[in-house]
């Protein structure tokens, strides 16, 4: 390089040839973001690059080796306080990339790693974009998870570049692309190997290539006369996956493109205005909240020093909770070998992972490797190489704490013991162990590869690194760990199941399954109880139901116990509360429809948040924001709501517990406030 222009978070190099190489990198962060500082200074930048002598082209690559641009720094919209303040910092992001567009000569993003939300939105503003094509190239515009839509340009400038439909359905399910579906899309130009990256950059550059101008079918997706008829189709699908009571942000870009996408400029102006309105609202605020205890999660799951990261798992028991967990541990990376006693149930295991892989790998060869990372293991040999031994085997004391004897003087030193039980305590089971300090919870949810949560259960007595090891081991296969007290049904199933059994307590009132569940699922629930309790098993919820009720003020409904007497069991043999079809679909009532009830809301969430309120004061977790995220991402309780507990702050907190009193009186003492409430009567 001929020299070197530094600033703060970017650094200018201009090579022989006379191209000039933009580094982005963050000063004090370990992933590019994009602050009002940075922003500020890319102004600068761009500045520098108009200064003669000009360079003959320019590209805008990481200096971190983890990614490109993980998007706006989610910390400014923390601070935005009005529509004012939230808009100018809209501008900033989007006058940035107009000026590198309007750039005088080539440009060129260099994408590998991550390249998402306004991160892409740079990149759409240059002439060309290559990307690496390695697993770990991800781009996307995944602004509607925090309750926005892109706001730098990228609705404007993706529409018009690859046509509405593709654009439309990446912006709203926020999902990520690899790099060749994106060359396929026409996202990127060029998708090469790593090697390649930098050549391939500075060709586009030095043979002056022309951009192709857009295809006419893509510029017949944003006329006036196709968009109002696309914008109803695109709509009405939406509909079907969210309420724009719930979510407006999704219908918001709808409404904007469909109005100002046949002219860019009014669309960018419009664009920034719409996102400015709803990063304010209460959404977009919940939902950020969202985004940060996720990050608290993954913090929680941090290796400890010097201490090798797990290679080898070995899971006992084959039934759906443990083959999932072995398959899901296979699709990470890691050798495993799954014990069971019947080579059937192994075999079964084995036909659902191979699905699990297709349709996660898309690749034959990735998914032929990932198969014989999943060991069958009828002999149990892999216990003694494991690193990790993980037992699912069903809720039974004798059989789990027969199973540690037997365990326990096979294992290698420093080998971790988990058990994925959900409603047994800790206490109870480690008393087979000669070092009860070892053993640690491991629960994982149904269904294992999408409910991110695991618990990670302890005792007074847990060796604290045995614990974080397991924490940092649920990172390693991409979960978020929740540390979490043993005790009656840890913290998610604690929570769920008084709110559960409510629902089938109004069903025995008379109230219908259709409008229980859509009573629910209006207030933002994604599945509602009785649905859920039929997709779970109802033998399996009776059997924690009945578990809690010995240790806590949960009465179990009668009805319960005759559908399991009888074999309706939900989903798995039929007919529970509703009747299914074999692939598991409704057959007959489903569960839409029927009058929403204000009084069946309160009495499903108003159970569920009382004992949200139980488990703070027993210190099951050790504050509310770990029992929020614990709750979203165990659940799946409306994340725009931002968890029990926010919904309790932004409800007032006085207010609702006296619609508990009231509730008590009506209904009984399961409404009862719990004492915990006196120490929140002081939030408003």
């Amino acid at each position: 390089m001929k020299h070197a222009k530094t600033y703060k978070h970017w650094r200018i190099e201009r090579d022989e040839q006379g191209i000039a190489w933009v580094y982005i990198d963050k000063a004090d962060s370990n992933a590019n973001s994009l602050s009002i500082d940075v922003l500020n200074e890319l102004n600068s930048v761009i500045d520098a690059l108009m200064t003669k002598p000009q360079p003959i082209g320019a590209v805008f690559l990481s200096g971190k080796p983890n990614g490109f641009i993980a998007g706006a720094d989610i910390n400014e919209f923390t601070k935005v306080k009005n529509y004012d303040e939230a808009l100018s910092f809209i501008k900033l992001g989007q006058g940035a990339v107009d000026r590198i567009e309007s750039l005088p000569f080539t440009t060129v993003a260099m994408i590998y790693g991550f390249c998402l939300g306004g991160g892409l939105e740079l990149a759409l503003g240059c002439t060309f974009r290559v990307a690496e094509d390695g697993p770990k190239t991800k781009l996307g515009l995944p602004e509607v998870q925090l309750g926005i839509h892109p706001g730098f340009g990228g609705s404007m400038r993706l529409t018009q570049l690859i046509g509405a439909p593709a654009a439309m359905d990446l912006m709203l399910t926020g999902r990520t692309i690899n790099a060749k579906s994106a060359k396929k899309m026409g996202v990127v130009d060029y998708c090469v190997p790593l090697r390649h990256l930098k050549n391939v950059a500075q060709n586009l550059i030095m043979e002056r290539t022309s951009r192709k101008p857009a295809k006419g079918s893509v510029q017949m997706t944003n006329s006036a006369f196709v968009r109002p008829f696309l914008a109803r189709i695109i709509r009405k699908k939406t509909a079907q996956k969210a309420k724009i009571a719930h979510y407006p942000a999704p219908f918001a870009l709808i409404d904007v493109w469909k109005q100002y996408g046949g002219n860019p400029r009014t669309m960018l102006e419009e664009e920034g205005k719409s996102v400015a309105r709803l990063v304010t609202d209460a959404t977009a605020r919940n939902l950020v909240r969202v985004f940060f205890l996720r990050d608290r999660l993954k913090e929680l799951g941090k290796s400890p020093a010097n201490e090798p990261k797990i290679r080898n798992v070995h899971v006992i028991g084959a039934g759906v909770m443990g083959g999932d967990i072995a398959a899901w541990c296979a699709l990470q990376g890691l050798q495993v070998t799954l014990q069971d006693r019947k080579p059937e149930i192994l075999a079964k295991v084995l036909q659902r992972a191979y699905k699990l892989f297709d349709k996660r790998l898309k690749d034959r060869l990735l998914v032929q490797a990932a198969m014989d990372r999943l060991i069958p293991d009828i002999g149990g040999y892999g216990v003694e190489r494991a690193d990790i031994i993980v037992e699912a085997i069903i809720e039974n004391v004798e059989a789990k704490q027969g199973l540690y004897r037997s365990l326990e003087p096979r294992m290698k030193p420093g080998a971790l013991l988990t058990t994925n039980t959900s409603s047994i305590p800790l206490e109870i089971l480690s008393q087979a162990l000669k070092k009860p300090e070892r053993l640690v919870g491991l629960h994982f949810f149904n269904p294992v590869a999408q409910m991110p949560l695991i618990e990670i259960v302890t005792t007074p007595h847990t060796d604290a690194a045995c614990a974080q090891r397991v924490a940092a081991f649920a990172k390693q296969i991409d979960r978020l760990p929740l540390p979490v007290k043993s005790g009656p049904g840890f913290l998610v199933n604690r929570i769920l199941m008084p709110y559960l059994l409510e629902a089938v307590t109004l069903y025995t009132e008379g109230i219908s399954q259709q409008v229980i569940d859509s009573t629910a699922l209006d207030f933002g629930m994604p599945m509602g109880p009785l649905h859920l309790a039929d997709t779970v098993g109802l033998d399996i919820c009776l059997s924690v139901a009945e578990i809690l009720s010995k240790q806590l003020n949960v009465k179990v409904p009668d009805v319960l116990r005759e559908k399991v007497a009888r074999g309706e069991l939900g989903i798995k043999t039929g007919h529970g509360f509703y009747m299914y079809a074999k692939d598991g679909k409704f057959s007959g009532s489903g569960n839409t429809g029927g009058k929403i009830s204000k009084e069946v809301t309160d009495r499903l969430i108003g159970r569920m948040i009382n004992e949200a309120v139980a488990c703070l004061r027993e210190g099951v977790v050790s504050d509310a924001e770990l029992l929020d995220a614990g709750v979203i991402f165990g659940t799946g309780f409306a994340p725009f709501r931002g968890g029990p507990m926010q919904y309790v702050r932004d409800s007032g907190t006085k207010r609702y517990a006296s619609r508990l009193e009231e509730l008590q009186t009506q209904f009984g003492d399961s409404f009862k406030p719990d004492a915990g409430w006196s120490s929140l009567a002081g939030q408003n």
